[in-house]
């Protein structure tokens, strides 16, 4: 009897021939780094070198996150990814009412210029990549980011990495969005001008599925949300007056990895072949590097248990394997531990580690693109790719990514995914190891991580002497020629960057678009 995969798409027990019965290999794979792209956006992968092993970090201080990013480099991280808390995402200072209780818990608390030189102490900013998960003030951070880089000597243009900036999936399966959905499509767009013209080599975007994918969208689901969005950034750009090739090769892609390696496998590929044909068909792209899908891969946290959280250990390594066969261009591995607390010193060297077993032990790095021409993977990828575009085709018949946004399609689709789960979970159908069956009569005690609470009152007191210590004059004038900037057509970094160079806060320059672009109100179609 064949089983179904996480799409809902049938599994054969045994492929064959027949599976790829008029099947064109050249149509649907071409070569490593060709058109369309589904065996890899290179043409040596991994026989060259291996992805780029990034690990998310980040937690309370500045302080403590940058001894947390010295000790990943000295164990052989190749690029940092950070990870900020709720206030920072949401636009607010540590001070703010709203903050309280939240300050460093889920990632590093960044408020100023201050912040972000403490942050990347020590770190030579032109030897290292870092990517940054920040979406709604993905531009002050950026700019926060240059501004230190300036200061160590470092030119914006020898500066690497990538900032997530992709707000679309906020309002689907996230939530930390701040404006509403038109100003942050013009913000981004700024953004692509800016940095095309100051940061050439930053990836000015990471389209992001895995959040979706966390919330319980399918793969077929989450690829075809993720490319719709794409699709609508792309929009914007070239109705704001870019040609889709000079900024198209800095788009990237973030998606997660299930411990199912072989659905995985055939998601990336579609995702791979899917997009080089909308980039080469609906946009004209003629740079070759305007139609590759490069995407990072995370371990997917919603798989790790809180029950018996050694387990974690296997299904991150298992995870990781289906991101590398899948051609990830870089991976972070989660900690066992994080379905628990922040991740310790010790599991966040495991879970590199896990990373460097692959690229080093194993033989997944000797050859280019393993499964081609697998009968099994070639047709479940052909069957991920037909869910996901009739997926695109319902969000393109609603007036595309915005428009079903806001008639709450992608996130309903989601739900009903994530409620199904959740249903085989609770009956036992969907087997989770530890939790509905092989589980213990006690858990063993385990000593997590934890944040200090005093964490809050120290940001407030670096607030209060910043504030002081300032020309206040200053930072007036740079945030009303911000505002200025907002209420017309010029890009608003510009002045944005003149204001946090003067040492206005996330939050003053946070609220100084507030004031102009108002915030976002889910409706109750949501």
């Amino acid at each position: 009897m064949a089983r179904e995969s996480e799409s809902g798409l049938p599994i054969e027990p045994v492929y064959g021939p027949d599976a790829l019965q008029g099947w064109d290999p050249e149509e649907k794979l071409g070569e490593p780094g060709a058109y369309p792209f589904t065996r890899g956006v290179y043409p040596t992968m991994y026989t060259g070198r291996p992805w780029t092993m990034r690990q998310y970090a980040g937690f309370g201080t500045a302080t403590e996150s940058n001894a947390r990013y010295k000790q990943l480099i000295a164990n052989g991280t190749m690029g940092l990814s950070v990870a900020f808390d709720l206030p920072t995402q949401m636009g607010h200072d540590s001070d703010a009412p709203i903050a309280s209780g939240e300050v460093g818990k889920v990632g590093v608390a960044i408020d100023s210029i201050d912040d972000m030189r403490v942050l990347f102490g020590g770190i030579p900013l032109d030897k290292v990549s870092t990517s940054m998960t920040i979406n709604a003030p993905a531009a002050l951070l950026l700019l926060l980011y240059q501004l230190v880089a300036e200061e160590q000597g470092v030119s914006a243009d020898k500066l690497t990495g990538t900032i997530q900036n992709d707000v679309l999936k906020e309002y689907i399966a996230r939530g930390t969005y701040i404006f509403p959905p038109k100003p942050s499509l013009r913000l981004i767009a700024d953004i692509f001008k800016y940095c095309r013209a100051e940061v050439p080599r930053w990836n000015t975007i990471s389209i992001s599925g895995y959040h979706m994918a966390e919330a319980g969208a399918s793969p077929a689901q989450e690829i075809a949300f993720t490319l719709a969005d794409g699709i609508e950034y792309v929009r914007t750009a070239v109705a704001a007056g870019m040609d889709v090739d000079d900024f198209a090769p800095r788009l990237s892609f973030f998606f997660v990895a299930r411990t199912t390696i072989l659905e995985e496998v055939a998601k990336f590929r579609a995702a791979r072949r899917i997009w080089a044909r909308v980039m080469k068909e609906e946009f004209g792209a003629r740079n070759p590097k305007s139609l590759m899908l490069r995407f990072h891969t995370q371990t997917a946290g919603v798989q790790l248990t809180a029950q018996q959280p050694e387990v974690n250990l296997v299904r991150v390594a298992v995870q990781g394997l289906g991101a590398v066969l899948g051609g990830t261009q870089s991976l972070h591995t989660n900690s066992f531990d994080e379905a628990i607390a922040l991740p310790t010193d010790k599991s966040a060297r495991l879970a590199l580690r896990t990373q460097q077993v692959l690229a080093y032990e194993t033989d997944v790095t000797a050859t280019v693109d393993p499964f081609a021409g697998s009968y099994v993977v070639e047709r479940m990828t052909d069957d991920v790719e037909a869910a996901a575009l009739e997926l695109m085709a319902k969000v393109e018949d609603l007036g595309g990514a915005v428009n079903a946004i806001e008639h709450g399609f992608q996130k309903n689709e989601i739900e009903r995914n994530a409620y199904r789960i959740a249903q085989e979970t609770d009956s036992g159908e969907r087997v989770v190891v530890g939790v509905n069956r092989f589980q213990l009569d006690e858990e063993e005690p385990y000593e997590p991580l934890r944040v200090d609470p005093a964490i809050e009152a120290q940001q407030a007191e670096r607030l209060a002497k910043l504030r002081a210590e300032r020309d206040q004059p200053a930072v007036d004038t740079a945030l009303a020629a911000l505002k200025k900037a907002a209420e017309g057509d010029d890009n608003v970094l510009y002045p944005m960057k003149d204001a946090l160079r003067a040492r206005a806060t996330v939050g003053e320059v946070c609220n100084a678009l507030r004031e102009v672009w108002g915030t976002y109100v889910p409706s109750d179609a949501f």
